[in-house]
């Protein structure tokens, strides 16, 4: 019985099925997720901006989501519960407004699996490959029935990364595809590239992406807050061995420096986001608050948070995304829980600036 269970759980997922997609045109998914949100100024003010999903937009943009099942298996199945459907309304629907979304179900290690790897005791039911194959499946499936030869921008983050980094790697690096490629944003992760180089590591042909206009280029971080980098036993910002390091490219400022982080939060994430105001959007944007720039330590490359709220002001001055573990706040996660969310409006204007750059070429 335990045999036939592992070869059922095994079999190829049928991406041909729209039940497999989290998100695909034409279908109600979980990328019709209310979008709108509440900015909040500096001086506490407010406005509802109303979120306006493209009409026909001209590329597309394929998301595979980060570690959230919260199934007790190694593996997850492909029935979604609300932690799939929230994380991509968190990350992804509002993609909608410059791409056509697409966003595979797959079977990836769930959080039970991913705290027995940390703990030291691995699950044996546990198959990294397996949530692998099901993304490059959905992938060659989009690409034969959906993709026409428009261009495409891969968008991860944490295992999501980690994952198409492999898929890149086996299916677009090098190939002809990869001239439908407009950028892969790879948050949450620890792409390798050589020091000092922009190619090389993980990747043969993709470099990093340097301005707003480039096309075929790569996008990771990792982030942490300024005031609390990465401590020595990081998960995030590593290299992976002698002679590389982990990619930081920051989306804020795109040719180096720093630059203003133009973040939309969850509104649950904080209790209160300024004095007397009342949220009733799912998401809160807090212009002005935060910049961030590519740093190093003796440890890791990662991507610096500095917060610029004024604390006698009425906005807050303070964010959510801290990993929260026990009741302490764990460093060595940094700021991961919000890697995506501190940049959607820098990754939406570089998709933007790519779509126009990529209709030219």
């Amino acid at each position: 019985m335990l045999a036939l269970l592992a070869l059922l759980a095994a079999a190829p997922a049928d991406y041909s099925a729209a039940a497999n997609w989290l998100c695909l045109p034409g279908h109600a998914g979980a990328c019709d997720a209310n979008e709108d949100a509440t900015v909040i100024q500096a001086d506490g003010s407010t406005a509802v901006e109303k979120f306006k999903p493209a009409q026909d937009p001209p590329v597309d943009c394929f998301y595979v989501y980060p570690t959230v099942s919260l199934q007790r298996t190694g593996n997850s199945d492909l029935h979604p519960g609300p932690e799939e459907l929230r994380v991509v309304a968190q990350q992804f629907a509002r993609f909608g407004a410059v791409c056509a979304t697409y966003a595979p179900l797959y079977r990836q290690t769930t959080l039970a699996a991913m705290t027995a790897r940390i703990l030291g005791r691995p699950m044996a039911d546990a198959d990294p490959a397996l949530a692998t194959q099901d993304v490059v499946d959905a992938w060659n499936y989009y690409l034969a029935h959906y993709n026409r030869g428009r261009g495409v921008v891969l968008i991860g983050h944490s295992q999501g990364s980690a994952v198409l980094i492999e898929l890149i790697k086996r299916e677009i690096d090098g190939k002809p595809v990869q001239k439908r490629l407009l950028s892969a944003i790879l948050a949450g992760s620890r792409l390798q590239v050589p020091a000092g180089k922009d190619v090389g590591g993980d990747f043969q042909h993709i470099p990093l992406c340097h301005s707003a206009n480039d096309l075929g280029c790569a996008i990771a971080y990792a982030s942490f807050r300024a005031t609390a980098p990465p401590p020595s036993n990081t998960f995030f910002g590593r290299s992976s061995g002698p002679g590389t390091v982990a990619a930081c490219v920051n989306p804020a400022a795109l040719g180096g420096g720093s630059g203003p982080a133009q973040a939309w939060f969850g509104a649950h994430g904080l209790d209160s986001w300024a004095v007397g105001a009342t949220v009733q959007t799912p998401f809160v944007a807090v212009p002005g608050l935060l910049t961030a720039e590519c740093a190093h330590n003796e440890v890791a490359n990662y991507l610096a948070i500095t917060l610029h709220g004024d604390a006698k002001g009425r906005r807050t001055s303070d964010i959510p995304g801290d990993v929260i573990i026990g009741g302490s706040v764990r460093e060595n996660w940094g700021l991961h829980r919000v890697d995506v969310n501190l940049f959607l409006g820098n990754l939406l204007e570089l998709v933007r600036s790519e779509t126009k750059a990529y209709l030219r070429k």
